[in-house]
C-alpha cells in the first residue's frame, strides 16, 4: 500500500511538471505584453517596472530577487537600457536558469538594427549606450523580430509546446501586418512634422512614421537641462517650425511646457512604456495611443 501511495504521488509530481506554465519575468512591460502574445495561457508572465517608469532608472525592490530567483526565463531589452538596475537583481537572484548566455536569458536586442550607434565613446556625450539608442519597443516594425526572439526561447525551454508557440506567433505577425498598415495610413499627417522630445525615446517612433526630430530637452542623453541649452534651443526652434514637444508621463512638465510655449508649439505627454497610460495596456495600444495623442497635438 506504502508503495502505491508512493506511486500515486510520483505520477502526480510528473503530471504536475507536464502541465506547469513557464515562470517568464521580464523587465519591462513591453516584453511582458509580447511574452503573453506568444506564450499564451502556458507562461505566466512578470514585470518588474511599471509603465509610468523610466526604463533606465527602475525602483529595484528587493522582491525582484525573489521573483527572478523562480523565474524560467528573463526578457530585457538590452543594449544597456536596464544597465543601471537589472543586473544586480539577476546577480543576487542566484537562478543559473536566466544568467546571462543561459537559456532562460532572452535578450531582444540582438538582431534588431539599432539607431544612433556611436562611432566613439566618451562620457562628455551623456549617457550614450556602446550598442545604440536601446528604445527600440517603440518602433512597431521591431515587433516581429522581437516576438520571434521570444518564441524560439519559449520553444527552447519549452519543447512540448513549440507547436503552441509558433501558432501564436504565426497570429501574432497576421495581427501585426494589418495594424502596420493601418498605422502607415493614420500616421499620413505626421510626415515631416518638426518635434522635440525630451530624451531620445522617441526616435524609433518618429523613423518608423516620419516625422523629423530637431532636438532634446535634455542637452545631452540622461543630462537634466540647463537655462543655456534651453536658451540656445528655443529660437533654434522656433526658426525651424517646431510644432511638437514630446514628453513622457514620468518627466518633469515645467520646462517642456516652457519650451513649447515659447515656440508656439504644443506639449505632447506620450507614454513610453506599455502602462504609460491607463489606454495602452499591450504593445499595440501604446503604438495607438501615441499616435492619436500626436495627430491631437496638430489639431487648431
Amino acid at each position: 500500500m506504502k508503495q502505491f501511495f508512493c506511486l500515486l504521488a510520483a505520477l502526480a509530481l510528473l503530471t504536475g511538471a507536464a502541465h506547469a506554465r513557464l515562470n517568464v519575468v521580464a523587465s519591462l512591460p513591453d516584453f511582458a505584453s509580447l511574452a503573453e502574445d506568444i506564450g499564451g495561457d502556458k507562461v505566466k508572465v512578470t514585470s518588474l517596472a511599471k509603465g509610468t517608469e523610466d526604463a533606465h532608472f527602475v525602483d529595484a525592490k528587493p522582491s525582484f530577487i525573489r521573483v527572478l530567483n523562480q523565474a524560467d526565463a528573463l526578457i530585457e531589452g538590452g543594449a544597456e537600457l536596464e544597465q543601471g538596475w537589472l543586473p544586480p537583481l539577476v546577480l543576487n537572484a542566484r537562478n543559473p536558469r536566466i544568467l546571462p548566455n543561459a537559456p532562460g536569458h532572452i535578450v531582444l536586442a540582438r538582431g534588431l538594427k539599432l539607431l544612433d550607434v556611436p562611432t566613439k565613446l566618451d562620457r562628455s556625450q551623456g549617457d550614450v549606450h556602446a550598442a545604440g539608442n536601446p528604445h527600440f519597443n517603440l518602433d512597431p516594425g521591431n515587433f516581429q523580430a522581437m516576438a520571434a526572439t521570444i518564441a524560439e526561447a519559449f520553444a527552447r525551454l519549452d519543447a512540448a509546446n513549440a507547436p503552441h508557440y509558433a501558432a501564436n506567433l504565426k497570429r501574432f505577425n497576421e495581427r501585426l501586418a494589418g495594424r502596420l498598415v493601418e498605422w502607415d495610413k493614420l500616421a499620413v499627417p505626421l510626415r515631416g512634422v518638426k518635434v522635440i522630445t525630451y530624451h531620445k525615446s522617441f526616435d524609433y517612433l518618429a523613423a518608423r512614421f516620419g516625422l523629423e526630430v530637431f532636438g532634446q530637452i535634455e542637452p545631452k542623453p540622461g543630462i537634466e537641462p540647463t537655462p543655456t541649452h534651453i536658451n540656445t534651443l528655443i529660437p533654434q526652434a522656433k526658426s525651424a517650425g517646431v510644432k511638437l514637444v514630446l514628453m513622457e508621463p514620468n518627466r518633469a512638465r515645467k520646462t517642456p511646457q516652457f519650451v513649447a510655449d515659447s515656440i508656439g508649439a504644443r506639449l505632447v505627454v506620450c507614454p513610453g512604456l506599455v502602462g504609460g497610460a491607463p489606454e495602452a495596456k499591450s504593445c499595440f495600444e501604446l503604438i495607438e495611443f501615441d499616435l492619436r495623442a500626436l495627430l491631437k497635438g496638430l489639431q487648431p
